[in-house]
């Protein structure tokens, strides 16, 4: 069984920086895509950051240039980090990952709360 661990989340002012760690509690991390979500209240949840077994990203648009996502094979740890950030990046993130060849996310983190104040 695999279990997700956020961590990182907090307040900051915008302009500021945070970084999110999520870690995979389980083996076989490296075969994953980690993924990055958020859901900011009465809003959906939407994917802001993939990075893949392989290493290659992804990024929302809203994002380029201000976050990025990197993973830690050896520690089962995938990282987001944020900078510039604004008051639209406020949300509950979440880590999720994907095993090869699904479509679907096998597990998902429990959350951790970003509130980036004006």
């Amino acid at each position: 069984q695999v279990e997700l661990v956020e961590s990182g989340g907090g307040l900051v002012q915008a302009g500021g920086s945070l970084r999110l760690s999520c870690a995979f509690l389980g083996r076989t991390f490296s075969r994953y895509a980690m993924n990055w979500f958020r859901q900011a209240p009465g809003k959906e949840r939407e994917l802001v950051a993939v990075i893949s077994s392989g290493g290659s990203t992804y990024y929302e648009d809203s994002v380029k240039g201000r976050f990025t996502i990197s993973r830690d094979n050896a520690k089962n740890t995938v990282y987001l980090q944020m900078n510039s950030l604004k008051p639209e990046d406020t949300a509950v993130y979440y880590c999720a990952a994907r095993d090869q060849g699904r479509s679907v996310y096998d597990y998902w983190g429990q959350g951790t709360q970003v509130t980036v104040s004006s």
